[in-house]
Protein backbone atom coordinates (compact mmCIF):
# COMPACT_ATOMS: atom_id res chain seq x y z
CA UNK A 1 0.00 0.00 0.00
CA UNK A 2 1.79 3.30 -0.93
CA UNK A 3 0.60 6.15 1.09
CA UNK A 4 -1.22 9.19 0.35
CA UNK A 5 -1.13 13.03 1.18
CA UNK A 6 -3.98 14.07 2.22
CA UNK A 7 -4.59 16.36 -0.54
CA UNK A 8 -8.25 15.80 -1.89
CA UNK A 9 -10.55 18.22 -1.51
CA UNK A 10 -14.03 18.70 -2.38
CA UNK A 11 -17.38 20.40 -3.29
CA UNK A 12 -20.08 18.79 -1.90
CA UNK A 13 -23.55 18.72 -3.92
CA UNK A 14 -25.10 17.05 -6.37
CA UNK A 15 -26.21 18.68 -9.94
CA UNK A 16 -24.89 21.65 -8.44
CA UNK A 17 -22.85 24.48 -10.80
CA UNK A 18 -19.77 24.20 -8.78
CA UNK A 19 -17.13 26.76 -9.26
CA UNK A 20 -13.27 26.06 -8.45
CA UNK A 21 -10.09 28.20 -9.05
CA UNK A 22 -6.47 26.84 -8.24
CA UNK A 23 -4.96 30.30 -8.37
CA UNK A 24 -7.03 34.06 -7.07
CA UNK A 25 -9.03 35.54 -9.78
CA UNK A 26 -8.25 32.94 -12.48
CA UNK A 27 -11.95 32.83 -13.32
CA UNK A 28 -13.08 35.53 -15.73
CA UNK A 29 -15.67 37.80 -13.92
CA UNK A 30 -19.11 38.07 -15.54
CA UNK A 31 -18.76 36.08 -18.57
CA UNK A 32 -17.25 33.27 -20.02
CA UNK A 33 -14.52 33.85 -22.84
CA UNK A 34 -13.14 36.97 -22.45
CA UNK A 35 -10.46 38.65 -25.29
CA UNK A 36 -7.70 37.63 -22.90
CA UNK A 37 -8.31 35.49 -20.05
CA UNK A 38 -7.15 35.75 -16.61
CA UNK A 39 -2.97 34.42 -16.32
CA UNK A 40 -2.85 34.06 -20.09
CA UNK A 41 -5.30 30.78 -20.14
CA UNK A 42 -7.61 29.35 -22.74
CA UNK A 43 -11.04 28.77 -22.59
CA UNK A 44 -12.61 25.87 -23.62
CA UNK A 45 -15.87 24.54 -23.25
CA UNK A 46 -16.86 20.99 -22.63
CA UNK A 47 -20.60 20.38 -23.38
CA UNK A 48 -22.27 17.10 -22.05
CA UNK A 49 -25.78 17.74 -23.64
CA UNK A 50 -26.77 19.69 -26.68
CA UNK A 51 -26.94 23.44 -26.54
CA UNK A 52 -30.31 23.44 -27.16
CA UNK A 53 -31.54 20.98 -24.47
CA UNK A 54 -34.03 22.94 -22.02
CA UNK A 55 -32.13 24.36 -19.38
CA UNK A 56 -32.80 22.15 -15.96
CA UNK A 57 -31.06 19.36 -18.14
CA UNK A 58 -28.20 21.09 -20.17
CA UNK A 59 -24.86 20.31 -18.74
CA UNK A 60 -21.56 21.87 -19.52
CA UNK A 61 -18.32 23.17 -17.97
CA UNK A 62 -16.06 25.82 -18.78
CA UNK A 63 -12.39 25.42 -18.45
CA UNK A 64 -9.10 27.84 -18.39
CA UNK A 65 -6.27 26.02 -18.70
CA UNK A 66 -2.63 26.31 -19.59
CA UNK A 67 -3.25 24.80 -23.36
CA UNK A 68 -6.30 23.70 -25.09
CA UNK A 69 -6.92 20.55 -25.45
CA UNK A 70 -7.03 19.93 -29.04
CA UNK A 71 -2.74 20.42 -29.18
CA UNK A 72 -2.30 16.84 -30.13
CA UNK A 73 -1.11 14.31 -33.22
CA UNK A 74 -4.02 12.85 -35.17
CA UNK A 75 -5.53 9.84 -33.50
CA UNK A 76 -4.47 6.34 -34.55
CA UNK A 77 -5.33 2.96 -33.76
CA UNK A 78 -4.66 1.79 -29.72
CA UNK A 79 -1.61 -0.81 -30.33
CA UNK A 80 -3.15 -3.59 -27.75
CA UNK A 81 -5.79 -5.98 -28.36
CA UNK A 82 -8.58 -5.14 -26.24
CA UNK A 83 -11.68 -7.02 -24.88
CA UNK A 84 -14.31 -4.29 -25.45
CA UNK A 85 -17.77 -4.40 -27.42
CA UNK A 86 -19.60 -1.33 -28.91
CA UNK A 87 -22.66 -3.30 -30.58
CA UNK A 88 -24.21 -5.53 -28.58
CA UNK A 89 -26.47 -6.78 -31.22
CA UNK A 90 -24.15 -8.08 -33.27
CA UNK A 91 -23.88 -11.96 -32.32
CA UNK A 92 -20.40 -11.57 -33.57
CA UNK A 93 -19.26 -10.05 -30.30
CA UNK A 94 -22.05 -11.57 -27.83
CA UNK A 95 -23.30 -15.04 -26.82
CA UNK A 96 -26.96 -14.85 -26.75
CA UNK A 97 -28.29 -17.11 -23.36
CA UNK A 98 -31.25 -16.82 -21.52
CA UNK A 99 -29.91 -18.91 -18.79
CA UNK A 100 -28.78 -17.73 -15.27
CA UNK A 101 -25.53 -16.77 -15.24
CA UNK A 102 -22.79 -16.81 -12.35
CA UNK A 103 -19.24 -15.96 -12.67
CA UNK A 104 -16.28 -16.47 -10.14
CA UNK A 105 -13.80 -13.89 -9.44
CA UNK A 106 -12.70 -12.33 -12.38
CA UNK A 107 -8.71 -12.62 -12.73
CA UNK A 108 -6.10 -9.34 -11.69
CA UNK A 109 -3.56 -9.89 -14.87
CA UNK A 110 0.02 -11.00 -14.08
CA UNK A 111 1.52 -8.98 -16.81
CA UNK A 112 1.51 -5.62 -16.06
CA UNK A 113 -1.75 -3.86 -17.05
CA UNK A 114 -3.19 -0.41 -16.22
CA UNK A 115 -6.55 0.89 -16.17
CA UNK A 116 -7.23 0.78 -19.37
CA UNK A 117 -5.78 -2.35 -20.58
CA UNK A 118 -7.44 -3.99 -18.30
CA UNK A 119 -11.16 -2.54 -19.23
CA UNK A 120 -12.97 -5.50 -20.28
CA UNK A 121 -16.76 -5.88 -21.72
CA UNK A 122 -18.97 -8.33 -19.95
CA UNK A 123 -22.69 -8.01 -20.75
CA UNK A 124 -24.74 -5.06 -22.85
CA UNK A 125 -27.61 -3.48 -25.40
CA UNK A 126 -27.33 -1.55 -27.55
CA UNK A 127 -24.92 0.70 -29.40
CA UNK A 128 -22.55 3.22 -28.95
CA UNK A 129 -22.77 4.39 -32.89
CA UNK A 130 -26.50 5.46 -32.08
CA UNK A 131 -25.80 6.48 -28.60
CA UNK A 132 -28.76 4.08 -27.61
CA UNK A 133 -28.16 1.58 -24.98
CA UNK A 134 -25.65 0.33 -22.02
CA UNK A 135 -22.83 -1.81 -21.27
CA UNK A 136 -21.19 -3.63 -18.06
CA UNK A 137 -17.57 -4.03 -17.49
CA UNK A 138 -15.04 -5.08 -15.20
CA UNK A 139 -11.36 -3.61 -14.78
CA UNK A 140 -8.91 -5.74 -13.53
CA UNK A 141 -4.94 -4.10 -13.10
CA UNK A 142 -1.84 -4.13 -11.43
CA UNK A 143 -0.22 -0.75 -12.02
CA UNK A 144 -0.80 2.84 -12.62
CA UNK A 145 -1.11 4.70 -15.85
CA UNK A 146 1.98 6.93 -16.13
CA UNK A 147 2.02 9.84 -18.74
CA UNK A 148 -1.67 8.50 -20.02
CA UNK A 149 -5.01 10.04 -19.94
CA UNK A 150 -8.27 8.21 -21.00
CA UNK A 151 -11.48 9.62 -22.17
CA UNK A 152 -14.78 8.03 -23.01
CA UNK A 153 -16.27 9.27 -26.34
CA UNK A 154 -18.99 6.41 -26.02
CA UNK A 155 -20.70 7.15 -22.54
CA UNK A 156 -20.81 7.82 -18.98
CA UNK A 157 -19.18 5.60 -16.65
CA UNK A 158 -20.39 4.82 -13.21
CA UNK A 159 -17.11 2.73 -11.39
CA UNK A 160 -17.51 0.89 -8.18
CA UNK A 161 -14.11 -0.36 -6.53
CA UNK A 162 -14.22 -3.87 -5.24
CA UNK A 163 -10.73 -4.18 -4.35
CA UNK A 164 -7.87 -1.14 -3.92
CA UNK A 165 -8.06 2.21 -3.89
CA UNK A 166 -8.45 4.52 -7.26
CA UNK A 167 -6.62 7.59 -7.13
CA UNK A 168 -7.83 9.07 -10.04
CA UNK A 169 -6.37 12.50 -11.72
CA UNK A 170 -8.99 14.22 -13.70
CA UNK A 171 -9.48 17.57 -15.33
CA UNK A 172 -11.64 19.16 -12.86
CA UNK A 173 -8.79 17.92 -10.23
CA UNK A 174 -8.47 14.75 -7.66
CA UNK A 175 -10.56 11.98 -6.52
CA UNK A 176 -9.92 8.93 -4.27
CA UNK A 177 -11.86 6.36 -4.62
CA UNK A 178 -12.46 3.61 -1.73
CA UNK A 179 -14.01 0.28 -2.12
CA UNK A 180 -17.42 1.06 -1.05
CA UNK A 181 -17.47 4.17 -2.88
CA UNK A 182 -18.85 4.88 -6.26
CA UNK A 183 -17.25 7.49 -9.21
CA UNK A 184 -19.40 8.82 -11.96
CA UNK A 185 -16.67 10.32 -14.97
CA UNK A 186 -19.16 11.82 -17.54
CA UNK A 187 -18.46 11.11 -21.61
CA UNK A 188 -15.23 13.59 -22.60
CA UNK A 189 -13.55 14.01 -19.51
CA UNK A 190 -9.91 13.21 -19.49
CA UNK A 191 -8.81 11.32 -16.01
CA UNK A 192 -5.72 8.69 -15.15
CA UNK A 193 -6.41 5.72 -12.92
CA UNK A 194 -3.02 5.28 -10.27
CA UNK A 195 -3.32 2.32 -8.17
CA UNK A 196 -2.18 2.84 -4.41
CA UNK A 197 -2.86 -0.60 -2.95
CA UNK A 198 -1.67 -2.07 -6.31
CA UNK A 199 -3.30 -4.65 -7.43
CA UNK A 200 -6.93 -3.73 -8.74
CA UNK A 201 -10.17 -4.84 -9.59
CA UNK A 202 -14.13 -3.43 -10.05
CA UNK A 203 -17.05 -3.06 -12.18
CA UNK A 204 -18.28 -0.23 -14.27
CA UNK A 205 -21.51 0.45 -15.68
CA UNK A 206 -21.44 2.68 -18.81
CA UNK A 207 -24.46 4.14 -20.10
CA UNK A 208 -24.29 5.52 -24.00
CA UNK A 209 -27.70 7.57 -23.75
CA UNK A 210 -28.45 10.08 -20.89
CA UNK A 211 -26.78 10.45 -17.38
CA UNK A 212 -26.79 9.22 -13.58
CA UNK A 213 -29.24 11.08 -11.67
CA UNK A 214 -30.99 10.70 -8.21
CA UNK A 215 -34.07 9.15 -8.49
CA UNK A 216 -37.34 10.54 -7.74
CA UNK A 217 -38.36 10.35 -4.15
CA UNK A 218 -42.76 10.21 -4.39
CA UNK A 219 -44.04 9.56 -1.72
CA UNK A 220 -40.53 9.32 0.58
CA UNK A 221 -40.80 13.08 0.93
CA UNK A 222 -38.04 15.36 0.53
CA UNK A 223 -35.34 13.33 2.16
CA UNK A 224 -33.94 9.84 1.75
CA UNK A 225 -31.94 7.57 -0.07
CA UNK A 226 -28.65 8.85 -1.71
CA UNK A 227 -28.86 12.51 -0.54
CA UNK A 228 -27.51 14.96 -2.61
CA UNK A 229 -24.98 16.94 0.12
CA UNK A 230 -23.40 13.87 0.50
CA UNK A 231 -21.71 13.59 -3.12
CA UNK A 232 -18.38 15.22 -4.01
CA UNK A 233 -16.95 16.67 -6.45
CA UNK A 234 -13.26 17.91 -6.76
CA UNK A 235 -12.05 20.99 -6.63
CA UNK A 236 -9.49 22.91 -9.20
CA UNK A 237 -6.05 21.52 -9.10
CA UNK A 238 -3.08 22.03 -12.08
CA UNK A 239 0.00 20.78 -13.13
CA UNK A 240 1.99 22.65 -15.37
CA UNK A 241 4.62 20.77 -16.99
CA UNK A 242 6.01 21.84 -20.67
CA UNK A 243 7.18 19.12 -22.88
CA UNK A 244 6.19 16.16 -21.54
CA UNK A 245 5.17 13.44 -23.52
CA UNK A 246 1.91 12.23 -22.85
CA UNK A 247 -0.45 9.92 -24.78
CA UNK A 248 -3.85 10.18 -24.75
CA UNK A 249 -6.44 7.43 -25.42
CA UNK A 250 -10.21 7.76 -26.16
CA UNK A 251 -13.14 5.16 -26.14
CA UNK A 252 -14.44 6.03 -29.02
CA UNK A 253 -16.76 3.54 -31.22
CA UNK A 254 -16.18 0.60 -29.07
CA UNK A 255 -12.62 0.85 -30.36
CA UNK A 256 -9.18 2.95 -28.41
CA UNK A 257 -7.41 5.19 -30.30
CA UNK A 258 -4.01 6.69 -29.38
CA UNK A 259 -2.96 10.47 -30.02
CA UNK A 260 0.10 11.97 -28.19
CA UNK A 261 0.92 15.49 -26.90
CA UNK A 262 3.93 17.36 -25.40
CA UNK A 263 1.92 18.66 -22.28
CA UNK A 264 -0.14 17.23 -19.43
CA UNK A 265 -3.90 17.18 -19.89
CA UNK A 266 -4.49 18.08 -16.21
CA UNK A 267 -3.40 21.79 -16.82
CA UNK A 268 -7.01 23.23 -15.57
CA UNK A 269 -6.20 26.15 -13.44
CA UNK A 270 -9.84 27.22 -12.70
CA UNK A 271 -13.75 25.75 -13.91
CA UNK A 272 -17.28 26.49 -13.30
CA UNK A 273 -20.09 24.16 -14.66
CA UNK A 274 -22.41 21.57 -13.88
CA UNK A 275 -21.18 18.66 -15.86
CA UNK A 276 -18.32 17.02 -13.79
CA UNK A 277 -17.06 13.97 -11.74
CA UNK A 278 -18.28 12.98 -8.34
CA UNK A 279 -17.95 10.09 -5.80
CA UNK A 280 -19.76 8.95 -3.23
CA UNK A 281 -19.60 7.01 0.02
CA UNK A 282 -21.92 4.16 -0.29
CA UNK A 283 -22.43 3.84 3.66
CA UNK A 284 -23.77 7.30 4.19
CA UNK A 285 -26.73 5.86 2.19
CA UNK A 286 -30.37 6.67 4.16
CA UNK A 287 -32.07 3.20 3.78
CA UNK A 288 -35.85 2.80 3.78
CA UNK A 289 -37.66 -0.41 4.63
CA UNK A 290 -40.55 -2.64 5.52
CA UNK A 291 -41.32 -2.24 9.08
CA UNK A 292 -44.60 -4.04 8.95
CA UNK A 293 -45.47 -7.13 6.68
CA UNK A 294 -43.45 -8.30 3.10
CA UNK A 295 -40.16 -8.03 1.50
CA UNK A 296 -40.22 -4.71 -0.50
CA UNK A 297 -39.08 -4.41 -3.89
CA UNK A 298 -35.62 -3.07 -4.24
CA UNK A 299 -36.29 -0.47 -6.02
CA UNK A 300 -36.36 1.28 -3.17
CA UNK A 301 -32.73 0.60 -2.97
CA UNK A 302 -31.71 2.92 -5.90
CA UNK A 303 -28.74 5.16 -5.58
CA UNK A 304 -28.66 6.53 -9.02
CA UNK A 305 -30.77 6.03 -12.07
CA UNK A 306 -30.35 7.09 -15.71
CA UNK A 307 -33.78 7.22 -17.46
CA UNK A 308 -35.30 6.21 -20.39
CA UNK A 309 -38.00 8.12 -22.27
CA UNK A 310 -40.57 5.82 -21.06
CA UNK A 311 -41.10 7.26 -17.71
CA UNK A 312 -40.45 4.92 -14.57
CA UNK A 313 -38.53 2.64 -16.81
CA UNK A 314 -34.59 3.07 -16.26
CA UNK A 315 -31.61 2.60 -18.99
CA UNK A 316 -29.59 1.41 -16.03
CA UNK A 317 -30.48 2.28 -12.21
CA UNK A 318 -27.49 1.61 -9.96
CA UNK A 319 -29.16 -0.82 -6.70
CA UNK A 320 -27.39 -1.03 -3.58
CA UNK A 321 -27.87 -3.68 -0.22
CA UNK A 322 -26.96 -1.72 2.55
CA UNK A 323 -26.49 -3.10 6.21
CA UNK A 324 -29.90 -2.60 7.50
CA UNK A 325 -32.46 -3.75 9.83
CA UNK A 326 -35.08 -6.52 9.11
CA UNK A 327 -37.94 -6.74 11.37
CA UNK A 328 -41.06 -7.62 8.79
CA UNK A 329 -43.51 -9.88 11.03
CA UNK A 330 -44.87 -13.19 9.29
CA UNK A 331 -42.96 -12.62 6.09
CA UNK A 332 -40.71 -14.16 4.17
CA UNK A 333 -37.84 -12.16 4.66
CA UNK A 334 -34.94 -12.52 2.04
CA UNK A 335 -35.57 -11.97 -1.69
CA UNK A 336 -39.05 -13.20 -2.99
CA UNK A 337 -38.54 -15.90 -6.26
CA UNK A 338 -39.01 -13.55 -9.46
CA UNK A 339 -39.33 -13.50 -13.25
CA UNK A 340 -38.54 -9.71 -14.17
CA UNK A 341 -38.93 -7.46 -17.38
CA UNK A 342 -35.56 -5.92 -16.22
CA UNK A 343 -32.44 -7.30 -16.91
CA UNK A 344 -30.38 -8.03 -13.06
CA UNK A 345 -26.86 -7.85 -13.37
CA UNK A 346 -25.39 -8.26 -9.33
CA UNK A 347 -21.46 -7.50 -7.97
CA UNK A 348 -20.39 -8.18 -4.59
CA UNK A 349 -18.04 -5.96 -3.28
CA UNK A 350 -17.59 -7.54 0.22
CA UNK A 351 -19.28 -9.51 2.43
CA UNK A 352 -21.58 -12.71 2.24
CA UNK A 353 -25.35 -11.92 -0.12
CA UNK A 354 -28.32 -12.81 2.09
CA UNK A 355 -30.06 -14.76 -0.47
CA UNK A 356 -27.27 -16.84 -1.43
CA UNK A 357 -25.03 -19.31 1.03
CA UNK A 358 -22.16 -19.73 -1.78
CA UNK A 359 -20.30 -19.26 -4.89
CA UNK A 360 -21.70 -15.60 -5.40
CA UNK A 361 -18.28 -14.34 -3.65
CA UNK A 362 -16.18 -10.62 -4.00
CA UNK A 363 -15.42 -10.17 -7.50
CA UNK A 364 -17.47 -12.12 -9.35
CA UNK A 365 -20.85 -11.41 -10.49
CA UNK A 366 -24.51 -13.07 -11.96
CA UNK A 367 -26.78 -12.10 -14.71
CA UNK A 368 -30.30 -12.39 -14.41
CA UNK A 369 -31.58 -12.13 -17.88
CA UNK A 370 -35.66 -11.04 -18.54
CA UNK A 371 -37.78 -13.10 -17.91
CA UNK A 372 -35.51 -15.92 -16.34
CA UNK A 373 -36.65 -16.85 -12.86
CA UNK A 374 -34.36 -16.18 -10.40
CA UNK A 375 -34.37 -16.42 -5.96
CA UNK A 376 -33.11 -17.19 -2.90
CA UNK A 377 -31.26 -21.03 -3.05
CA UNK A 378 -32.80 -24.01 -1.42
CA UNK A 379 -30.51 -23.57 1.75
CA UNK A 380 -31.71 -20.00 2.24
CA UNK A 381 -35.22 -20.81 1.73
CA UNK A 382 -35.62 -23.70 4.12
CA UNK A 383 -33.84 -21.14 6.67
CA UNK A 384 -35.97 -18.75 6.48
CA UNK A 385 -39.19 -20.04 6.20
CA UNK A 386 -38.73 -21.77 9.77
CA UNK A 387 -36.38 -19.19 11.56
CA UNK A 388 -37.84 -17.40 14.30
CA UNK A 389 -38.77 -13.53 13.23
CA UNK A 390 -36.65 -11.29 15.34
CA UNK A 391 -35.40 -8.18 14.64
CA UNK A 392 -32.37 -8.76 12.81
CA UNK A 393 -29.88 -6.39 11.96
CA UNK A 394 -28.63 -8.17 8.14
CA UNK A 395 -26.22 -7.78 5.52
CA UNK A 396 -23.36 -6.64 7.96
CA UNK A 397 -20.14 -6.38 7.01
CA UNK A 398 -21.56 -6.79 3.35
CA UNK A 399 -22.04 -4.89 0.54
CA UNK A 400 -24.02 -6.43 -3.06
CA UNK A 401 -25.09 -4.12 -5.90
CA UNK A 402 -27.07 -4.22 -9.17
CA UNK A 403 -27.08 -2.84 -12.37
CA UNK A 404 -30.66 -3.41 -13.50
CA UNK A 405 -31.72 -2.37 -17.29
CA UNK A 406 -34.96 -2.32 -18.88
CA UNK A 407 -32.87 -3.59 -21.89
CA UNK A 408 -31.96 -7.36 -22.54
CA UNK A 409 -28.26 -7.63 -21.93
CA UNK A 410 -26.29 -10.34 -24.24
CA UNK A 411 -23.20 -11.19 -22.30
CA UNK A 412 -19.94 -10.83 -24.49
CA UNK A 413 -18.03 -14.49 -26.05
CA UNK A 414 -15.05 -13.47 -23.22
CA UNK A 415 -17.29 -13.41 -20.97
CA UNK A 416 -19.36 -16.87 -21.62
CA UNK A 417 -16.46 -18.86 -23.01
CA UNK A 418 -13.12 -17.30 -23.10
CA UNK A 419 -13.02 -15.96 -19.26
CA UNK A 420 -12.96 -19.65 -17.52
CA UNK A 421 -15.18 -17.83 -14.94
CA UNK A 422 -18.57 -19.18 -15.74
CA UNK A 423 -20.05 -21.60 -13.38
CA UNK A 424 -21.98 -23.72 -15.03
CA UNK A 425 -23.59 -25.66 -11.77
CA UNK A 426 -24.97 -22.41 -10.99
CA UNK A 427 -28.58 -23.58 -12.12
CA UNK A 428 -28.20 -26.59 -8.94
CA UNK A 429 -28.45 -23.90 -6.58
CA UNK A 430 -32.61 -24.47 -7.00
CA UNK A 431 -32.35 -28.01 -7.48
CA UNK A 432 -32.71 -28.86 -3.55
CA UNK A 433 -36.37 -26.97 -3.77
CA UNK A 434 -39.14 -29.51 -3.00
CA UNK A 435 -42.76 -29.69 -3.62
CA UNK A 436 -44.24 -28.46 0.10
CA UNK A 437 -47.53 -28.80 -0.96
CA UNK A 438 -50.05 -30.37 1.33
CA UNK A 439 -53.46 -30.43 -0.58
CA UNK A 440 -55.08 -31.30 3.27
CA UNK A 441 -53.55 -28.09 5.01
CA UNK A 442 -56.02 -26.00 7.01
CA UNK A 443 -55.67 -22.46 8.03
CA UNK A 444 -54.12 -22.49 11.98
CA UNK A 445 -57.33 -21.90 14.00
CA UNK A 446 -59.90 -23.50 11.90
Amino acid sequence: MTDIKNDYKYQPGFGNHFSSEALPDALPKGQNTPQLCPYGLYAEQLSGTAFTVDRKHNERTWFYRIRPSVCHTPFEAYPTKTRLVSNYSDTANVSVTPNQLRWSPFDIPTEPTDFVQGLTSIAGAGDVGVKHGMSVLIYAANKSMVDTAFYNSDGDFLIVPQQGRLDITTEFGKILVHPNEICVIQRGIRFSVALPDGPSRGYICEVFNGTWTLPDLGPIGANGLANGRDFQTPVAAFSHEEEKPFVIVNKYGGSLFAAKQNHTPFDVVAWHGNYAPYKYNLALFNTINSVSYDHIDPSIFTVLTCKSEKPGTAIADFVIFPPRWSVQENTFRPPYFHRNCMSEFMGLIHGTYEAKQGGFVPGGASLHSMMTPHGPDAPTFAKASTEELKPMYIAKGTQAFMFESSMQLQPTHWAIEESGKVQHDYFKAWQGLKSNFDPNWKLSGN
